[in-house]
């Protein structure tokens, strides 16, 4: 007799019966998300989306996101008439309705792993995996699309699959069109694609006239919806396409700074352990134990697409600087590593019971060990973005139209400014930074009329990699201009023929050489 208790086909009935499974993972996401919440908006992206929601216009950035910004801005909008909400607190709102999907995702994630594995238990444990993730818990609690992206492609597979095994064609192509949304959600949520094409097939589908046509009609649904409204946008508005434009042209500089390459291998196995340490343990086994005991099942289809997704991020600079895109092949592998765990267990424990009680304890315990890790370089990092917040207090001391230096800051003045609180310009870091020529661009705003000023707050300018080269450039403009003290970091440039500003910036003390303890936090910090 099979220690495995029957499975129960999947209804409405059956999922609201299983709250014992589904609902206290939910909470544990929630709960944890409040915990790590965010005391302003976010990562720098999300100022941007913030501004862009406020606005109702898509993001320059990729396809723009325009499922985001046009969602937020019809919420802030409504909020904007019924309550008076101001622009400088519409973050909070789109903060909370993150927040509030946090438990909605986990949820959908258990679904599709309980369809995937018919197995209560195993969803349970895939949920937990997911809803244990530090991108989740961290990301959940900010104005940025990864929450909302897991949420609407978790559902995307799960409509598209009950379509494929309850042979309902226009449940797959409902599944295919809400798949094709994500991508405006996050472009990432496109390397699903071949889920679209592969699973008939493994379901069981024959290759037949019928099954071709719902499998292009799925393909071109999804690219209709996947790109038409970028489309629609790019074609229809000049300012938008000029400023995708730059996006690009940003992006292109960017990529140059770090450069595709075999030395990017480790972040990237860095990154993908870190995102779910016991999926990325668990995978190499628990493909090979699948295959041997049910053969290509949609399970490892499932997984194998998610590995597809995790691979293909290899390809782009982003993954070798940022984490948080490793959670777009989560929902798909999670599955596929509590089931082999879980039967694991069970098998070696003779209870299913035990067996699933062994594996949350495991999963808890991990969880617990990465909290301690993350926590403190999480509050730091925190700490450091909600600076934005309160920047206005710096940027009430200068006109509103005045040309800012201000490092890392730089974000915040665009955020300000994209709100309504002025019309300042900058010359920024990054992309934006005129390598070679600052001292020639100060040069031209001062004679065209236009006032500039320094931040010099060397949290502002991190001595680490890249930035290291703008932080020595801006050191070498002190010897060609005067500067009068505005506030305690804050000065104005001035021409070196105005003698009555004499005061000086201390530039020398941003370089490296003399950071050496910022030094030494480099990795977390860059």
């Amino acid at each position: 007799m099979s220690i495995f208790p029957e499975t129960v086909p999947p209804s409405v009935r059956t999922f609201f019966r299983a709250y014992g499974y589904w609902l206290p993972v939910a909470l544990i996401g929630l709960v944890l998300t409040l915990i790590y919440l965010n005391p302003f908006i976010g990562d720098w992206d999300g100022l941007d989306y913030t501004v862009y929601s406020v606005q109702g216009v898509p993001s320059s950035m990729a396809l723009g996101r325009s499922l985001f910004t046009l969602t937020n801005h019809g919420l802030y909008m409504f909020a904007h008439r019924i309550f008076g909400l101001q622009p400088q607190h519409a973050y909070i709102l789109f903060k909370y309705v993150v927040v509030a999907e946090v438990p909605l995702a986990v949820t959908a994630c258990w679904i599709l792993a309980r369809d995937l594995t018919k197995s209560h238990s195993a969803a349970t444990i895939a949920a937990l995996l997911v809803a244990l993730s530090p991108i989740v818990v961290i990301y959940g609690g900010q104005v940025m699309t990864e929450v909302p992206s897991l949420l609407l492609s978790a559902t995307a597979l799960i409509v598209h699959l009950r379509g494929l095994e309850r042979r309902r064609v226009w449940l797959v192509l409902l599944g295919a069109a809400l798949l094709g949304l994500g991508v405006n959600l996050r472009e990432t949520a496109g390397l699903y694609f071949p889920w679209l094409v592969i699973a008939p097939f493994v379901a069981g589908w024959k290759p037949d006239r019928r099954t071709m046509a719902m499998v292009i009609g799925s393909a071109i649904i999804f690219c209709c919806l996947a790109f038409g409204i970028f489309a629609i946008w790019f074609t229809s508005d000049a300012i938008y396409r000029a400023n995708w434009r730059i996006w690009l042209e940003s992006t292109r500089n960017e990529s140059s700074r770090h450069p595709i390459s075999f030395s990017n291998l480790k972040p990237f196995f860095v990154y993908f352990f870190l995102a779910a340490p016991l999926v990325f343990v668990a995978l190499p086994v628990a493909f090979i134990k699948e295959w041997r005991a049910r053969g290509w099942s949609l399970l490892l289809t499932a997984a194998a697409v998610g590995l597809f997704a995790e691979t293909m991020l290899f390809f782009n600079y982003s993954t070798t600087i940022n984490w948080r895109y490793f959670l777009t092949g989560l929902p798909m592998l999670a599955p596929l590593a509590a089931d082999f765990m879980f039967r694991s267990q069970a098998e070696k424990l003779k209870s299913a019971r035990l067996g699933f009680a062994t594996v949350v304890v495991g999963v808890l315990s991990v969880a617990a060990l990465m909290g301690l890790l993350i926590k403190p370089k999480s509050s730091e990092y925190f700490n450091r973005l909600a600076l934005a917040k309160d920047y206005i207090e710096q940027l009430r001391l200068i006109p509103r139209d005045a040309v800012v230096i201000a490092g890392s800051q730089t974000v915040a003045i665009t955020y300000w400014r994209g709100i309504g609180a002025g019309e300042w310009e900058h010359i920024g870091v990054g992309a934006g930074w005129p390598a070679g020529r600052l001292q020639s661009k100060i040069e031209e705003h001062l004679q065209s009329g236009h006032r500039v000023f320094l931040d010099v707050d060397p949290r502002w300018w991190l001595p680490c990699s890249w930035h290291a080269a703008e932080v020595i450039e801006l050191v070498a403009i002190e010897p060609h201009f005067h500067f009068r003290r505005v506030s305690e970091t804050l000065f104005e440039i001035r021409p070196r023929a105005d003698t009555s500003a004499h005061d000086d910036p201390d530039l020398q003390s941003l370089l490296p050489e003399n950071r050496t303890e910022e030094l030494k936090r480099c990795f977390d910090s860059g």
